[in-house]
């Protein structure tokens, strides 16, 4: 399997990673079985969290680290933010890995200013992780996020971290494209270590497993941890890793016109709408909408299996109010389409914009029921 460096710490890590959230739903004794099939098909790198079932998913990664620690890039995270909480974590982490230290420790979800000043504070979790890497106990310290890339991007300002994590893959880039355009630039410039998550979008791409991990691997990221609970999921996984090559940026735009995920709802963010008569800053309306719900809430009635899962993604990551208060912000809002539809057939994807201009108002400004023409759940 490909490893690549991991920033400037110098770990070399496979392209491939195990993410231990998905422990929680299988049996110890599977667990087991799953994280050594990985190690011995050549992946390097672990991790989980504290905060998974409270310790569970540690203890299970813990088990076959008592034999085979030293084969592997280890990390955990920690989501205690005060300085105190974040040193007993730690203790009590170290104790569920059967480890006396781990390579990687990050500050989990560091969603809002307020918790990235927590833990920069004297008393902060950061001052927990440092003592613990001047004791030997933790040899990086990393941060992760989840959606919208603008505290990860202060975060980097703010202090060296070591290794960021955070989503890469073929939906976010058009619902969060700082990421992409400002965010994997700034980490790159700094030499900081780069671990990928959701390459299937939390399981919303999962009929595009194959191209979802070929797109996210094409970045210049360093490792892709997948969540897995089952063999045949691994072995995939597995498989898709050995035969990456990367896609070219022709391949790229053909797939984000092919994806159907991203179908015909989905704006790519190309500005080929514009100008519109009335001002109305089409795309980056669009872009509100995908932190509001990733774009994934389009008026089309769905099966049922299909319906729940974009019900449970779509606040998957909490930026509601984020995209409300962006959008106040806007100096003419959605509202202002007069369904001239000049618009419409300047989209090489063939959006209704008139009507998503209309569907995405209603979910920006909570003002009015939605468009009649849209079909609802």
């Amino acid at each position: 399997m490909q490893r690549r460096l991991l920033g400037r710490t110098g770990l070399e890590v496979s392209i491939l990673g195990f993410g231990g959230f998905h422990l929680l739903e299988i049996s110890t004794a599977d667990a087991q079985t799953l994280l050594n099939h990985y190690l011995d098909a050549g992946g390097n790198y672990i991790e989980t969290a504290a905060q998974y079932g409270d310790g569970e998913s540690e203890k299970k990664v813990g088990l076959v680290m008592a034999a085979r620690r030293d084969e592997c890039v280890l990390a955990t995270k920690c989501h205690a933010r005060e300085r105190d909480a974040a040193a007993r974590l730690l203790d009590l982490s170290l104790g569920h890995l059967a480890t006396d230290h781990v390579d990687i420790l990050f500050m989990h979800h560091i969603q809002s200013q307020a918790e990235l000043d927590q833990i920069l504070a004297p008393d902060g979790a950061l001052r927990a992780a440092e003592a613990a890497r001047d004791a030997g106990r933790v040899r990086f310290i990393g941060i992760s996020n989840h959606g919208h890339p603008e505290i990860m991007m202060e975060a980097l300002k703010r202090y060296r971290f070591d290794v960021i994590m955070t989503n890469f893959n073929y939906l976010d880039r058009f619902n969060f494209p700082l990421i992409e355009e400002e965010l994997l630039p700034l980490a790159l410039e700094e030499k900081v270590g780069i671990v990928g998550m959701k390459a299937v979008g939390d399981g919303f791409l999962w009929r595009s497993a194959e191209q979802a991990f070929r797109y996210a691997w094409t970045l210049p990221i360093h490792v892709m941890a997948a969540g897995t609970n089952t063999m045949t999921l691994l072995e995939q996984d597995l498989a898709y890793a050995e035969a990456f090559t990367p896609m070219s940026e022709e391949e790229q735009e053909q797939w984000f016109f092919d994806a159907p995920e991203l179908g015909n709802y989905v704006c790519r963010l190309c500005d080929k709408c514009l100008p519109c008569p009335e001002n109305v800053d089409i795309p980056r309306i669009f872009e509100l909408e995908g932190w509001y719900d990733r774009q994934m809430w389009d008026g089309v009635v769905r099966d049922p299996g299909d319906y729940w899962l974009r019900t449970a993604l779509r606040f998957w990551f909490e930026n509601q109010e984020r995209a409300r208060a962006a959008y106040a912000a806007l100096p003419v809002k959605a509202s202002a389409c007069t369904d001239c539809g000049e618009c419409e057939p300047r989209c090489p994807y063939h959006l209704p914009i008139v009507d998503k201009l209309s569907h995405t108002h209603t979910k920006l400004s909570g003002a009015g029921a939605l468009n009649p023409r849209w079909a609802w759940m």
